[in-house]
């Protein structure tokens, strides 16, 4: 019974993969709203910094990340929802080696396996810290077990207040769950959540977000906008401010200094 956890961990990571790409709307462009029939993804900053990501279980693309490498921190991920299942949370957490080298496996890995990690966050980051590793695409929208274990990546993480983690931004998570499942069902959903880089960092490393964000565009099965909308939230156990998307993309747009829109100016 002692070598279990072991090959259970080797199972895991046998099946996790994360490759870089040079553009996720080719490689992986089912995670994006297409309203009207027009792929809508939310904007890509210009600069060698910025990594593109499609998260993969297995053979399965499971969600899409922008990922900042100067930060070591996700710009956004995006994903499907598809409904609410009870699954397992796992306990480790994984890190992405063509972060560090894009000739590196494009299998997810322990930081352990992967020497002079530069460009991304580790575990130590976040010891004795005070912060969670937030999720970006969270286990509660996850919709299969694979899907679930598949969001224990650090590229999909970002240093978030634990009271908010677990008060405010939690119910936020929750409220778009049950009105996605209550009003959006047999239509497609789709989820944007990201966060504004702040000024702090962790072990002067990862920079600690002062935003988080999250938005849904739900679509008739003629691509048409059935419901949208955004949320934004200061990174302490404050209110979650609701929002329509193009307010979102307005106070997004100032925060971060340049024009942001996401999903491609659509679903407004």
């Amino acid at each position: 019974m002692v070598f279990l956890a072991p090959v259970l961990l080797l199972l895991a990571l046998s099946r996790c993969s994360s490759e870089v790409v040079t553009d996720f709307t080719q490689t992986c462009p089912q995670f994006f709203a297409n309203p009207g029939g027009t792929l809508s993804p939310p904007t890509v900053f210009p600069g060698k910094k910025y990594k593109q990501i499609c998260q993969i279980l297995g053979n399965t693309y499971e969600y899409a990340t922008l990922y900042d490498t100067a930060n070591k921190i996700p710009v956004y991920s995006a994903y499907r929802f598809n409904g609410l299942m009870q699954c397992t949370r796992q306990s480790n957490w994984y890190i992405e080696p063509q972060l560090e080298n894009i000739n590196y496996s494009k299998k997810m890995a322990t930081e352990s396996s992967v020497t002079n990690i530069q460009n991304q966050a580790v575990d130590d980051d976040y010891a004795n810290s005070g912060y969670h590793r937030g999720h970006l695409a969270p286990v509660l929208h996850a919709t299969s077990q694979s899907c679930s274990d598949a969001t224990f990546t650090l590229t999909n993480a970002a240093p978030q207040d634990s009271s908010f983690n677990s008060g405010k931004w939690r119910t936020t998570e929750k409220a778009v769950a049950d009105t996605l499942v209550q009003n959006c069902k047999g239509n497609s959903a789709y989820i944007v959540t990201g966060v504004v880089p702040g000024t702090g960092k962790l072990k002067n490393r990862v920079c600690i977000p002062s935003y988080f964000w999250t938005a849904y565009c739900c679509l008739d099965n003629n691509q048409q906008v059935k419901a949208a909308s955004g949320f934004l939230g200061q990174n302490e156990n404050n209110p979650v401010q609701e929002m329509s998307i193009k307010n979102l993309a307005r106070k997004l747009s100032d925060l971060y200094g340049q024009v942001f829109r996401v999903f491609g100016g659509k679903c407004n």
